[in-house]
Order: C-alpha cells, then sequence, then structure tokens
C-alpha cells in the first residue's frame, strides 16, 4: 500500500537473504528522471541490492502493462540464472496481476475507443453495454453497465480484435493458485493518512517541486502517462499554471490519499494475499514475513 513501508521492509528482507534481488512493480519508476517523486530506491540501495524494472522508459513515452509484462519475463528469467529469488515490491496492482497471473492482455485500438467514447458521450454507458451484451454476453455479466470505463474497454478490444474480450480469460475477478507468496502490509487507514502527508513533506524538502520544474521543460515534452502520476499531476499545474504551491500540496495529498483508498479496497478482493499488521515501523514485521522468504538454494 502507498506510504506503508514496503520499500524499506523490501530492502530489509533481500538484507536478510542474500540471493535476493528485488523486483519494483509501479507503473511510475519505469520513468527515468521521475526519481524523487516515485520514491525511487537510492543509487547506494541499488548497488547494495540488485533492482529491476526501474528506468526502463523515457519520460516522453507512452508505457503500457504489456511492456511491462515483457520487461518482467525478461528479468525473472535472469534472476532464476543466477539461482537467486525475485521479490515483487510495489503497489500498482494491474501490474502485480499481470505478472503474477500471466494475463493475457488485448491490444489497444485507438481510433475504436475514440469512436466508443464519443458514443458514450451521447448515448451513455448503458446504451454501450447492451451492444457488448450481444456480442459478449459473458463479458457484459462482469461488469455493472453504468461502469463507462470497463464497457468501453471492452467493446474496444471486441471490435477492435475480431474476438470477444472475455476469450482473453477470467480476467481480474479470478484468483487462480500461484507460484508466489503474496504479502500485503495492513495499516489502518487513519495511520496511512498521516504517513501520506509526510511522505510527501519529505519529498518536497529533497526537491521534488525542481525535479518537476526540469520535466516540465523537456523539449520532448511528458507523455500523458507519466503526466498523470500521482504528486506530479498536480505540481504540473503549480509549474506550467501557476498554481499556489500550498493548494497544489493539498490536491495532491488527497489525491494519494483517495488512490490509498482504491488500492486497499483492490488488494483486498485477492484472498491469496497474507496480511500482516505495519502499523508500526513495517521492518518491526520482518520475521513475520520471511517465513515466506526460506534461504535461497
Amino acid at each position: 500500500m502507498t506510504a506503508s513501508g514496503k520499500s524499506a521492509l523490501a530492502m530489509a528482507v533481500a538484507r536478510a537473504r542474500p540471493g535476493i534481488e528485488l523486483v519494483s512493480v509501479d507503473s511510475m519508476q519505469v520513468y527515468r528522471e521521475m526519481d524523487i517523486g516515485t520514491a525511487k530506491p537510492t543509487l547506494d540501495e541499488r548497488a547494495e541490492v540488485v533492482h529491476h524494472l526501474i528506468d526502463l522508459a523515457d519520460p516522453s513515452e507512452e508505457f503500457t502493462v504489456t511492456r511491462f509484462q515483457q520487461a518482467f519475463r525478461e528479468a525473472l528469467a535472469g534472476i532464476e540464472a543466477r539461482g537467486h529469488r525475485a521479490v515483487l515490491v510495489g503497489g500498482t496492482g494491474l501490474y502485480l496481476r499481470a505478472v503474477v497471473d500471466d494475463l493475457e492482455i488485448p491490444g489497444r485500438y485507438p481510433d475504436v475507443r475514440a469512436e466508443l467514447e464519443a458514443r458514450a458521450d451521447a448515448e451513455g454507458a448503458p446504451a454501450l453495454h447492451a451492444e457488448l451484451a450481444a456480442l459478449d454476453p459473458v463479458a457484459s455479466t462482469r461488469m455493472e453497465p453504468s461502469n463507462r470505463r470497463r464497457v468501453v474497454r471492452a467493446l474496444e478490444v471486441t471490435l477492435g480484435s475480431g474476438r470477444p474480450f472475455s476469450s482473453f480469460g477470467p480476467g481480474l475477478d479470478a484468483h487462480p493458485d500461484v507460484p508466489y507468496a503474496l504479502v500485503g502490509l495492513a495499516v489502518p487507514s487513519d495511520v496511512g493518512a498521516i504517513r501520506i502527508a509526510d511522505r510527501f513533506d519529505r519529498l518536497l524538502a529533497a526537491g521534488f517541486v525542481d525535479e518537476v520544474r526540469a520535466l516540465a521543460g523537456r523539449p520532448a515534452g511528458l507523455s500523458r502517462t507519466a503526466r498523470q502520476a500521482l504528486g506530479y499531476r498536480e505540481l504540473l499545474a503549480h509549474v506550467e499554471d501557476d498554481l499556489p504551491l500550498d493548494v497544489a500540496v493539498e490536491r495532491a495529498v488527497a489525491a494519494t490519499r483517495r488512490f490509498a483508498r482504491r488500492q486497499r479496497a483492490w488488494f483486498r478482493r485477492d484472498p491469496r494475499i497474507r496480511w500482516v499488521d505495519a502499523t508500526e515501523e513495517p521492518v518491526r514485521v520482518l520475521d513475520a514475513v520471511l517465513r515466506d522468504w526460506p534461504e535461497c538454494a
């Protein structure tokens, strides 16, 4: 979870179990030059413990879950070839499910999506859901007619690929057995809210505004995906549109807290996750976590 201390705990696990390499499962740590706001591991930490899937793309690039999945497979193959063990750390739910469950990710069809978004504006999501029900009855039963995002995506894939959206697998509602021990850090919402605000203060003190200002001035610009990163989006409004800094910070903290609530709900649906209480310093639960990671062979 965001501000749960997972990165510090992951480093502690790696130090306690030689042969472990850490794999970031964070959709924004893949971007170079986005270091402070994504709370990337420091250069010293990366020198001490091998980290993977960090700094894979230029901030001007759109980075997809499919690309992440491919990079993960390559990293995991290398880790296993060395006789080491991978520990995945991060809170991007879709990216985690994509690699843990080896999801078959449908392609994207921008022209089809643009037409569907226009129709959703004019007709409403339930009308598109009715069309989906005719084309892919199985997929239509997996989502509410009012859930515009999911309905549009399902229709985009069905129309664009020529095959039903449901044919790409059971989707995120299924939780099959996997060769991974999944551990979640449970933090009460009030404690998490305080940690989020404190974390943002530390990011600002570390030079977050200057980092965003440098990114905004890049000749290549920032991709839509990179611009939507938590904290960056709000500070870009300060740097580019003169939004007062205190307002930008307030919005960033509020947005991060909302994200943390969604993140908590997402992971709580997965019955495979063993939750440990991380209300206190996360490294204090190290012994409880280590039982899932015996010594490397």
